[in-house]
């Protein structure tokens, strides 16, 4: 089966309160001191000065937005992956960062992270997603989507760093590469990308 075929066959579909506990499932594997995708919107303070369970709480609360807080895919009916994003605007943390920048005002929406299950990865997981993230966000009238990967160079990332994402991914759905910023991920700079519609 061709890549493209393989994420043809990926259900991704917007996180919303009744998916709750597939959100779960992928991002609770930690508890309490997992980041629930928290840090770049800075509505739950940083690890270990938080409440117990305040970064979940607050990514449950956030299902209920317009937009939702990320998508998840799902591969025969069960669930493979998330990925976060929101619109740049909404994201304090992103929008202070010292280290990636805000080349402009467009209030472009940006994909955060990638968390694929263990036993779904190499699958197209988070190409999928991608796809469904752009999808979305072009029908719910985004300027544009941004990310910011790291360049693998033609070798493995570890897991645990490539959360980010890869740029071939990002090129392949037609991202252009716009500037090489200071944060880095796996000891290697993060490029922020853009995908204008």
């Amino acid at each position: 089966m061709g890549e493209r075929a393989a994420i043809a066959a990926i259900e991704v579909v917007p996180a919303t309160p009744e998916r709750w506990a597939d959100l779960v499932t992928l991002l609770g594997g930690n508890g309490d001191k997992g980041c629930w995708c928290q840090a770049p919107r800075g509505r739950a303070v940083g690890y270990g000065s938080s409440e117990p369970g305040a970064r979940r709480q607050a990514l449950r609360a956030q299902l209920d937005e317009d937009p939702p807080p990320g998508m998840l895919a799902y591969l025969d009916g069960e669930i493979a992956g998330w990925c976060g994003f929101g619109p740049r605007p909404n994201l304090p943390r992103l929008e202070r960062s010292r280290t990636i920048p805000k080349i402009d005002d467009l209030p472009v929406w940006s994909i955060l992270c990638f968390n694929v299950r263990v036993g779904y990865r190499r699958r197209g997981i988070a190409a999928g997603l991608l796809d469904g993230v752009v999808d979305f966000a072009r029908r719910s009238g985004a300027p544009g989507v941004e990310a910011y990967p790291i360049d693998p160079e033609g070798g493995r990332v570890d897991v645990g760093f490539g959360y980010v994402g890869v740029t071939p991914m990002f090129e392949k759905a037609g991202f252009r590469r716009v500037v090489e910023t200071s944060a880095h991920s796996a000891g290697r700079p993060r490029i922020l990308m853009r995908l204008l519609f």
